[in-house]
């Protein structure tokens, strides 16, 4: 068919984006605070969107706007605090990895929060992929007691990601999911711009060519990774299906390794196999379940 061909091009370019999310972070953190990063990445994100989202407004009835608010919360602006929090003290490398078990924390709060059925794979899933993340929690150098609490923000972040597809399927359920994207962000860019005026981020010396990097990356990482990368994977499950894209999540990590390697981060055979049980947990959480025949 015409859009076969189209969907490979879109699903690596999304794991690209999105895998590379990470080091950008890193990049970001050499002359801008945690704060500064999240902020100017939502913000960036949301400028992006905005010329979009004043058309997409329309679509939703003003009773919807809380929901919208919670979207964007949950979706964009918690988890990019978290992320550039925790990126401070833990590899990105690593980052990508704890990132991957956002299926598992969707099909958990799914079970718990809004009583999807529990299946015998979507379970045994779960303890496969918990598994994994303890062979990698005990296996990492840079997962100890002093700075344990940063992996949780990452956890806490895909747990935020979790949440917030079970929302939006329960209570956007309908909508376009472009336009619930553009106008989740573009939202966001609100708090994020104020963010930005409180952290005395206009105050900067952007003379300084460090301060100059960092923010390009930040930049670089709202407007492709928050706003691109978004409307990528929503063109994608738009011709591909969501299963599909949703396979965009074994590829993420892989990407984010790359760059780790790159960057002189040290990767061990265990932490590979930490991964690969990840992964493995992932695809039993999310198996969809074969039509039994009449």
């Amino acid at each position: 068919m015409r859009t076969t061909w189209i969907k490979w091009p879109l699903f690596i370019l999304l794991c690209l984006i999105w895998g590379s999310s990470f080091i950008l972070m890193k990049v970001s953190r050499e002359g801008l605070n945690a704060s500064q990063i999240a902020a100017l990445r939502i913000f960036s994100a949301g400028i992006a969107c905005l010329p979009f989202a004043i058309f997409h407004f329309r679509s939703f009835p003003f009773n919807k706007l809380p929901i919208l608010i919670l979207t964007g919360l949950c979706g964009n602006l918690l988890p990019a605090f978290l992320f550039a929090t925790a990126i401070f003290r833990i590899d990105s490398s690593l980052t990508g990895i704890l990132n991957s078990l956002t299926p598992i924390c969707v099909a958990v709060i799914g079970i718990v929060f809004f009583k999807d059925r529990i299946r015998p794979a979507r379970l045994a899933g779960i303890l496969v992929g918990f598994a994994g993340l303890c062979l990698l929690t005990l296996s990492q150098d840079s997962l100890r007691l002093y700075n344990l609490g940063y992996a949780a923000l990452i956890l806490l972040a895909t747990l935020s990601y979790g949440f917030n597809v079970n929302q939006v399927g329960h209570n956007l359920k309908g909508y376009n999911p472009l336009h619930i994207a553009t106008v989740t962000v573009t939202l966001m860019a609100i708090p994020a711009g104020l963010v930005l005026w409180f952290q005395g981020f206009f105050e900067l010396n952007f003379t300084d060519t460090t301060i100059q990097w960092s923010v390009l990356n930040a930049v670089m990482l709202g407007f492709a990774g928050s706003a691109i990368g978004t409307a990528i994977f929503y063109v994608l499950v738009q011709r591909a299906g969501g299963l599909f894209a949703s396979l965009v999540t074994y590829g993420i990590p892989f990407v984010a390794l790359f760059w780790g390697v790159l960057d002189g981060e040290r990767i061990g055979w265990i932490t590979i196999l930490s991964l690969l049980i990840i992964l493995a947990g992932v695809f039993l959480a999310n198996r969809p379940e074969k039509n039994k025949a009449a």
